[in-house]
């Protein structure tokens, strides 16, 4: 339940939800000094949405900064690589990679440098029919690319973030009990991440990717022009803060 209620939730945050519903009301509505104010409202929600200074502010607080990898000190025996950035393509039976695959590729360039010894593919199928299982799909494309199966680890069941700590306690336990694990996820979902994880007990180096924030500038068409890759941006921060604050409320954190 809580997962269905999670992608529901998901929708009515969405930005474009918020701007649809406020040009709808600004339609549907008789009386015209009201009608205004709605079509008015749609174009402001629009344009701050679509802001990608505003959105770099509120990004350089909340996401958790990435570190260098010289930083790493030691070897580590396990990368977490959480998933949700792949889909399977049934015709060509491919994997497709989509927006936060970059976790996958860092995690490969630390397994290439010898700093992680296993990597470990972190989730199951996250839509509500739970097909695509991600995590057989990714072991097979790491073997096609040349990776040995004695590197792979992989986690299929998980649905959520929470899942996902649970399900990879007894994994990490049987290959390396107590041993040092990186956390690799995007910038905006490092947070929920680790907290979920140092809830079941697994204490882990956080290796941030795919960060969204960046410098802060001061440029005309970067402070001032709408972008609509801001929205997409926006829309993933969203459903970041409910999930934060649902998991919060659930004990999971």
């Amino acid at each position: 339940m809580f997962f269905i209620l999670s992608k529901l939730l998901a929708f009515f945050i969405s930005p474009f939800f918020w701007v649809f519903g406020l040009l709808l009301c600004g339609v549907l509505v008789k009386r015209q000094p009201l009608k205004k104010r709605f079509l008015i409202a749609s174009l402001v929600v629009l344009y701050f949405f679509s802001n990608s200074f505003m959105l770099n502010e509120v990004m350089i607080r909340w996401e958790i900064p990435a570190i260098q990898q010289y930083e790493i000190k030691g070897k580590y025996d396990v990368a977490i690589v959480l998933g949700g950035y792949t889909d399977y393509d049934d015709k060509f039976e491919r994997v497709q990679f989509q927006h936060g695959a970059d976790r996958l590729f860092q995690a490969l360039e630390l397994y290439k440098k010898g700093i992680v010894k296993k990597i470990l593919i972190d989730g199951g199928s996250g839509n509500l029919k739970g097909t695509n299982i991600e995590a057989p799909n990714l072991h097979k494309y790491l073997l096609n690319i040349g990776i040995p199966d004695s590197v792979i680890l992989i986690e299929p069941r998980s649905r959520n973030t929470h899942e996902n700590a649970t399900f990879v306690k007894p994994i990490l336990d049987s290959v390396a009990k107590n041993g040092r694990y990186l956390l690799i996820t995007s910038g905006y979902h490092m947070r929920r991440a680790i907290g979920c994880f140092n809830k079941v007990g697994i204490h882990t180096l956080a290796y941030t990717t795919d960060r969204i924030a960046g410098p802060m500038k001061f440029d005309f068409d970067y402070m001032f022009i709408p972008d609509l890759g801001a929205i997409y941006c926006w829309e993933a921060l969203l459903h970041e803060w409910i999930g934060y604050v649902s998991y919060k409320m659930a004990g999971y954190l």
